[in-house]
């Protein structure tokens, strides 16, 4: 296993431990869950640059480095609304097609693979993760805002918080759209790839 491959897969722990330290009530937690989810943007652009760098560009990395970011944003997706930050029925609605079109163009992709094409990442589809890795860290460091820097005595960390919450479901609601968005993209290019034997 390379450094590029192990660095991929090293954001499957992670995700784990991020999503436990978001249950836990302890002083630190909620800036340690975003602490880690910064180390897990890292990494990622750590394992493309390692793989150009030492010339161990595989098809197992590209394929696990697609497939260990969804599992990360779409674990804590997930996480954020059972933990309520985000709970409702409409964001629970939202998440669940978020994952419905992920696992469709993930599969869409092992679709093309089988039959020699390459899905090439679309624009749509990197402002999608962007837009994902905004909402998901905009609520995360909202907690650190609400819950640690209130303890620290920082002086409007409460209403900081507030904003910064406030600008996660803005973006939440940009990556549904962008995700949705993408994905129609991606099926009209390659859809036929499914239908053809």
């Amino acid at each position: 296993m390379n450094l590029p491959n192990l660095l991929t897969l090293s954001r499957i722990p992670m995700m784990f431990v991020i999503v436990w330290l978001m249950r836990e009530s302890f002083t630190g937690a909620a800036s340690l869950a975003f602490a880690l989810f910064v180390i897990a943007g890292i990494t990622d652009w750590l394992d493309g640059y390692f793989a150009r760098k030492l010339n161990q560009v595989s098809n197992f990395g590209i394929l696990m480095d697609a497939l260990t970011d969804k599992i990360l944003m779409l674990g804590l997706m997930v996480a954020l609304v059972e933990r309520g930050v985000e709970n409702d029925g409409v964001r629970i609605f939202l998440v669940l097609l978020i994952l419905g079109r992920e696992f469709m163009i993930t599969g869409l992709r092992l679709v093309a693979a089988t039959k020699g094409v390459v899905m090439a990442a679309e624009s749509a589809g990197k402002q999608k993760t962007v837009t994902q890795i905004i909402a998901v860290g905009g609520l995360l460091l909202a907690t650190v805002f609400k819950v640690d820097l209130v303890l620290a005595g920082l002086p409007y960390a409460a209403e900081i918080g507030y904003w910064v919450a406030w600008i996660g479901r803005v973006f939440f609601w940009l990556c549904v759209v962008m995700t949705l968005y993408s994905g129609a993209k991606y099926f009209r290019k390659y859809g036929d790839l499914a239908f053809k034997n």
